[in-house]
């Protein structure tokens, strides 16, 4: 990713981290993560990445559930959210993460990668795979079901955040061609204008 977009998203986030830190999770998230801790729990899972960590929720809800986690994002204000949460967090880009192969049981990975231009998602999924053990499980969750690029214009975030929003069949093409399929769901977004029509959530194995 473009350095110059990079300072867009994190300059963005870091405006909004004390409201993300404060605002409450919709339930339809706590079910989405819910779910993936089950699946780990069930397969014996112990060691999960998250990128785009944001304030840290969902790896603290990790932590707590028994799991060894590290958080990163691209924003250094998240990041100390996290490590206020007493989570082991990074300032790092998801294109660029630095840890050793095969580190990583589960990577979950909850509306970031929406912010990949598509002609890098491919090289982003490789270094996310690189990073998991074989048999490792990634939860990937995006909005989606519609073909659209760039910037958002009614984004209430300044600066106005990239997004890259795919139909669904497109984006599990590229997903398999290096991951295993595990399952594949939609939520829809009724209240969404002329953007996304639902969050696809897509789980994962090496």
């Amino acid at each position: 990713m473009e350095q110059k977009l990079k300072q867009q998203l994190a300059e963005a986030y870091n405006a909004h981290s004390l409201n993300r830190n404060e605002s409450e999770i919709q339930d339809w998230k706590l079910y989405e993560r819910a779910s993936f801790l089950h699946r780990l729990t069930r397969t014996y899972k112990k060691k999960l990445l998250e990128i785009g960590a944001g304030p840290g929720k969902d790896s603290l809800f990790f932590q707590e559930a028994g799991l060894h986690v590290q958080a990163t994002d691209l924003s250094p204000e998240m990041v100390e959210h996290c490590r206020e949460k007493g989570l082991q967090a990074e300032v790092m880009s998801f294109d660029q993460l630095t840890f050793q192969e095969e580190t990583f049981d589960a990577v979950w990975a909850l509306n970031c990668l929406l912010h990949v231009p598509k002609d890098q998602l491919e090289g982003v999924l490789m270094g996310i795979k690189r990073i998991m053990k074989p048999g490792g499980l990634f939860y990937m969750g995006v909005y989606g079901g519609i073909d659209q690029e760039g910037v958002w214009d009614k984004d209430f975030h300044h600066p106005k955040r990239f997004f890259s929003f795919y139909k669904d069949e497109f984006l599990e093409s590229i997903l398999t061609k290096h991951f295993h399929l595990e399952a594949f769901h939609k939520v829809p977004q009724p209240s969404a204008k002329n953007g996304p029509t639902h969050f696809q959530g897509f789980i994962l194995k090496k």
